[in-house]
């Protein structure tokens, strides 16, 4: 599944490209995919509205239109959001095309079909649940070591499964929780309220260090992830712990574990990790 990084690299990649431009025409080819409003209702209220930013909150890319409205695009497990030429063959799977006034087309592919796309206001979406609550940013530079402490310190479930809750912080998944945990030199299945302040502390950096390193790499393709010109991330070269199960770890060199935590594999290592 896409997570922060890769959703940001997609947002920067679309936001020189989107900001100004309106949508004229809108074609969904799985209805489904849309899950407020009616997939009607979707296409007669966004055919015409102009596209004024391009954001992210999470794993969710924002696009504000017009009359305070915002296009939400979750990208699910394998859900792929590109800007192509019109006359660009349409790639199987591909479930909504929005043609643009210069001629291009933002097209929304999701082999696995467990992405959504939302238009309404930010409170209609909230009212309405298909947008989830959500906690800080762990990059945002008001988010600090202290208030990790507050969301972590009275959570009794394994810490992997407390990094995984969009509701505690947004936007970490299984590839940058296993990563951050490896670099903060903590197993994933200790209890998240058994941790110091000095705990929390080399994890609130890791957090930071782990996204911001993959932003600047562009993400980490190691399954369906593209980014908006259906190029790969550069981040999985440089994995630390995840997808590497039974390979030496780098630091100590011993083999790294696997467990099952919060229904996700989990590989971490048994004697750099406490």
């Amino acid at each position: 599944m896409p997570e922060l990084p890769e959703v940001e690299t997609i947002v920067a990649d679309l936001r020189p490209h989107l900001v100004g431009r309106t949508i004229v025409r809108c074609e969904l080819r799985f209805p489904s995919i849309v899950r407020h409003p009616e997939p009607e209702v979707f296409i007669d209220s966004i055919t015409g509205l102009r596209i004024e930013a391009v954001g992210r909150r999470g794993k969710f890319i924002l696009i504000a239109l017009g009359a305070g409205r915002l296009l939400v695009v979750h990208l699910g497990m394998s859900g792929q959001l590109r800007l192509v030429d019109a006359a660009s063959e349409i790639a199987k799977h591909t479930h909504a095309i929005l043609d643009l006034d210069d001629g291009r087309q933002l097209r929304y592919r999701d082999p696995r079909r467990f992405g959504r796309l939302l238009l309404g206001t930010e409170d209609e979406l909230l009212l309405s649940g298909t947008l989830p609550k959500l906690g800080p940013e762990p990059i945002d530079p008001t988010f600090d070591a202290e208030e990790l402490f507050k969301r972590l310190r009275r959570r009794r479930a394994p810490l992997k499964a407390v990094l995984l809750d969009q509701a505690i912080v947004a936007g970490v998944g299984n590839i940058y929780a296993d990563e951050s945990l490896h670099r903060a030199r903590l197993r994933p299945d200790r209890a998240a309220g058994s941790l110091s302040r000095k705990s929390v502390r080399r994890l609130h950096a890791s957090l930071r260090d782990s996204l911001e390193v993959a932003i600047r790499n562009r993400g980490s393709s190691v399954d369906t992830y593209r980014d908006a010109w259906g190029e790969v991330g550069n981040q999985q070269e440089s994995l630390l712990v995840y997808g590497r199960a039974g390979e030496p770890c780098f630091t100590c060199g011993r083999p790294l574990a696997v467990v099952r935590l919060a229904g996700r594999t989990t590989v971490f290592c048994t004697r750099c990790q406490r």
